[in-house]
């Protein structure tokens, strides 16, 4: 039997391609300014502009504690102010509408807080990582995560390719 040739209007399949990682600009000016200044003086384009050498350098690791500091008290500082809002708005209100508002108002803050304190473990988790000497690294490669990425997420745990693997697994072969 002769092989049956393929259609030719179909379309042909697409593969997504990896996108290309843009490369931070460092700024030359800032590159030696890290090293003396104070840990809670250092901006994040100082950081970014330290050597690749100096890469999780004390500095870069104090630095990042206090980042990470910073939040954890913020996200503690929020759950108080949560606890107020509900205990304020326990009001009977009579109208059906009016009561329908303020409970999706409820919701909508119990669920923000609840993500929350999922960030808050992984802050508490990247806080150990810091003592432990493994922040900055990734957890399946062991290659650095890169400031730039630490920088936008503090608790990041594996490297933008780890991370785009990872996802697409997912989207693959769900969770």
């Amino acid at each position: 039997m002769p092989p049956v040739p393929a259609p030719k209007n179909l379309p042909m399949p697409t593969v997504a391609a990896p996108p290309v990682p843009i490369p931070v600009k460092k700024d030359p000016k800032l590159a030696n300014n890290w090293k003396s200044k104070n840990v809670a003086d250092l901006s994040d384009a100082e950081v970014i502009a330290m050597p690749d050498s100096e890469y999780m350098n004390d500095k870069q690791l104090a630095y990042f504690r206090l980042k990470l500091v910073g939040l954890k008290e913020d996200i503690l500082a929020n759950a108080g102010q949560t606890t107020e809002n509900l205990r304020e708005d326990t009001v009977v209100v009579p109208d059906p509408a009016d009561r329908a508002t303020i409970e999706e108002e409820h919701a909508l803050e119990l669920r923000t807080r609840d993500r929350e304190r999922k960030l808050l473990k992984k802050i508490e988790q990247s806080i150990a990582r810091i003592d432990s000497g493994d922040y900055g690294y990734c957890d399946e490669t062991g290659e650095p995560i890169g400031v730039p990425r630490l920088l936008a997420r503090p608790t990041a745990t594996l490297s933008l390719e780890a991370q785009q693997r990872r996802e697409l697994k997912q989207k693959m072969f769900g969770d």
